[in-house]
């Protein structure tokens, strides 16, 4: 034999077992393994891990878990140590079995579920709970004589009738009489103006005649504290947009429904709000100027101050990069600003907190202004920062109490313990004056806690993505940080189904040097001698962070998928929150950017760690922000992305809601929406795309999936359009999982999906 003829033999071989290896992913077995993760890999299979937990009062909880035979509540007390906190397990087959007397049919222990479960004050051992259409007051439950001590029929508190859409705009027409502190007098609307009468109904008088249907006062009308004035908005509407939608197969008529929903847009017109101030005995009103917020996306307020001269209220400039707390004087018409928030991109206004102090002097603000979101002292009365309370290259969460008796403030934070995941959230409190911050849950993880009443206490959960849960009951007014072990989750039921854990994985980004955090996951049947093609879940975008920081069972996003036989990866790349302001400033005007520098970084330096991972073969896919970025994926950058499933995606920034957009891609509607639509760049497509739309979308304008399908009927382009009819928001549900399953398993995999017959 020759050594051509060897050669070429031997690459025929090498050819045949690499194509085997490939037809061994995709397979019937691999789709049957991958739908039967929902059971193995429900939470229900992991044991001894606190949830539900609540406090009721200082000094008892409650919360519940899982195990073998089912549900199981426990009830805790502390009196005196943390460390000798009593917890009980309520007796659940004594309840099942009282409950099976009472209502007279049969209540399994492994399916007894209680909600509202609450502790008897003064009575240990005693819990209300509803169940069924009762609520149900029990004692000695910690033991087989169980008693029932009171059975009441519920009350139904559920909304009925006409519920308003989030995305409707309260037109502030038609609220009840207001009546005055002193009860004395009404304030009310009629005919667009602004009336006050006795309260008795007599001696109505017009405060004011000016309005009008095309410029109307409020019903929203607050009155001061010494019943002398009244305010409210004076209103000049704009004309509503409307998003219409056809369903096709309606559940309870042959013929199809048309439906219509209040829908505003980037670059419509807004209505305009203007502070009017009544004083009831002179009739006189204060109009003030509109200087300082002439330029409204919106206007929240006014509230009165405790004075009953000032009231104070809040200006979204349109496009956000302004905002202010305002000051109106009701005897002047003088307008002061008391805070203001600017920044030459955007205010991320909806991370805004503020609390007004006692005082009425200082307030607790919210801001952005170092790059860090941080708390600053106010000093209202000069309009001006006192002093700066957290500071540090990491960011506020959440303010959760502010306690001006002790003149302590509790928040969460992340990113504050240097070489810990900059995401995990941790428990802090802080002196007003910036002094003595003290981390209350100082384990590295992510923290999630529940405080007692007085905050003197609180039950911490925290874990990893990789790490399982434990829970501690913490004392936290006594220096020594006391505690006790509440809970440490049981993974040997998961495990001895196949499962295992995400990676964390970090490398650097677009920029060689800020670490990007992202999540690994693999099928449970790895081989690392095999090849894996590349599939990325993606969201992007500035209003948080999306990769999963805590431990749980199963993602519905990413692990049957990996089944099939991928590696699929999720990570947050620059664009989106919590890394501090320049982070995050880099989509504006910009979705496109998605931050792809840094992702396909991150995948490029993953592959080099683990070669197994095939960086010729990677699919993206994502839904509504996440189905604009998987499709924009494949248009700008499909050198590397080389398919994509995008669901309900706002594919034009023009088409989709005004608040998302305009937030973060500026006002008035410029040139950048263009840059950024998939629609506009339709016709660069030369990769697989699926595209998913739900007929009866309300969050996205089911309109801007069918443009870009018409934008790539005219360049000619080949694509998949799934079209479900009677879908709303959907990442596809289970019939889009299916076909995304066999998109991504005939384009990377380059094997026949199993029919959908044999999968039955």
């Amino acid at each position: 034999m020759t050594d051509k003829l060897f050669n070429c033999i031997a690459c025929l071989c090498l050819a045949t077992a690499a194509t085997a290896e490939v037809r061994a992913q995709g397979t019937v077995e691999d789709y049957q393994r991958a739908y039967s993760l929902y059971d193995k890999f429900n939470a229900t299979r992991v044991y001894d891990d606190p949830a539900d937990i609540q406090w009721d009062g200082d000094s008892a909880f409650h919360y519940a878990t899982y195990g073998p035979e089912g549900r199981n509540y426990y009830v805790g007390v502390v009196e005196g140590q943390v460390a000798a906190a009593d917890i009980r397990a309520v007796d659940i087959d004594a309840l099942a079995a009282l409950l099976t007397r009472e209502t007279g049919k049969e209540v399994k222990r492994k399916d007894l579920q209680l909600s509202r479960l609450s502790t008897v004050a003064g009575r240990p051992g005693s819990i209300g709970f509803h169940y069924g259409a009762f609520n149900w007051t029990v004692e000695n439950v910690f033991e087989d004589s169980v008693r029932l001590v009171e059975k009441q029929l519920a009350s139904s508190d559920r909304r009925r009738g006409n519920a308003r859409h989030w995305m409707e705009v309260d037109d502030e027409r038609g609220a009840a009489p207001v009546p005055s502190p002193d009860g004395k007098r009404l304030a009310y609307i009629k005919n667009d103006n602004v009336y006050v009468c006795d309260i008795d109904g007599k001696n109505e008088r017009a405060l004011s005649n000016d309005g009008t249907a095309g410029n109307y006062y409020s019903s929203w009308i607050k009155w001061s504290g010494d019943s002398k004035k009244v305010c409210t908005n004076k209103i000049r509407p704009a004309t509503k947009r409307y998003v219409y939608y056809v369903e096709s197969s309606p559940k309870n008529q042959l013929q199809p429904i048309l439906h219509q929903q209040e829908y505003a847009k980037p670059g419509d017109e807004l209505r305009f709000k203007v502070p009017c101030v009544f004083h009831v005995e002179t009739g006189k009103a204060v109009i003030p100027s509109t200087g300082l917020f002439d330029r409204q996306y919106d206007l929240y307020g006014p509230t009165w101050n405790d004075d009953g001269r000032t009231l104070t209220f809040e200006y979204n400039e349109r496009g956000h990069k302004i905002y202010r707390m305002l000051e109106l004087d009701a005897e002047t018409g003088e307008v002061r600003t008391l805070v203001e928030e600017s920044s030459p991109t955007f205010v991320n206004y909806n991370r805004i907190f503020r609390h007004k102090l006692k005082d009425g002097k200082r307030m607790i603000w919210a801001s952005e202004r170092d790059n860090w979101n941080h708390l600053y002292m106010i000093d209202l009365e000069k309009g001006k920062v006192a002093h700066q309370i957290t500071r540090g290259e990491w960011v506020v969460r959440q303010v959760l109490r502010v306690d001006e008796d002790s003149q302590a403030i509790y928040f969460t934070a992340s990113g504050v313990n240097p070489g810990e995941d900059p995401y995990h959230i941790h428990y802090y409190r802080i002196g007003m004056d910036g002094k003595d911050m003290v981390c209350l849950t100082p384990e590295p993880g992510h923290h999630t806690a529940v405080f007692n009443k007085d905050y003197t206490m609180l039950i911490d959960k925290y874990s990893t993505a990789d790490s399982a849960p434990v829970t501690l009951l913490r004392d936290i007014a006594d220096d020594t940080g006391e505690n006790k072990v509440v809970g440490k989750a049981d993974l040997s039921l998961l495990q001895a189904n196949g499962w295992v854990a995400p990676e964390i994985f970090t490398a650097p980004g677009r920029d060689g040097k800020t670490p990007m955090w992202g999540i690994i996951r693999r099928p449970t049947n790895f081989d690392p001698q095999k090849t894996y093609p590349v599939i990325e879940y993606i969201y992007a975008g500035p209003g948080d962070a999306y990769t999963p920081k805590s431990f749980a069972p199963w993602d519905w996003n990413m692990s049957a998928l990996a089944e099939l036989g991928f590696i699929v990866v999720q990570l947050d790349a620059m664009g989106t929150s919590y890394r501090g302001k320049k982070f995050e400033d880099v989509c504006y005007k910009n979705l496109k950017d998605a931050g792809f520098p840094d992702r396909i970084a991150w995948i490029k330096a993953a592959a080099e760690e683990y070669p197994y991972m095939d960086t010729t073969r990677v699919g993206i896919f994502g839904a509504s922000a996440g189905g604009q970025e998987a499709m924009a994926a494949v248009l700008f950058h499909p050198e590397f992305y080389k398919a994509a499933y995008a669901s309900c995606g706002c594919h034009d920034n023009r088409m989709d809601k005004i608040w998302w957009n305009e937030q973060w891609m500026g006002y008035p509607v410029d040139s950048s929406y263009v840059a950024s639509s998939n629609v506009e760049n339709a016709h660069k497509l030369t990769r697989p795309l699926m595209l998913v739309v739900g007929e009866m979308d309300d969050n996205v304008d089911p309109a801007s999936t069918m443009q870009v399908v018409n934008a790539l009927v005219k360049a000619n382009k080949d694509f998949e359009l799934v079209f479900l009819p009677g879908e709303r928001h959907t990442m596809g549900g289970r019939y889009g999982e299916h076909k995304r399953f066999d998109f991504f398993v005939k384009e990377l995999l380059g094997v026949r999906p199993p029919s959908w017959d044999e999968l039955e």
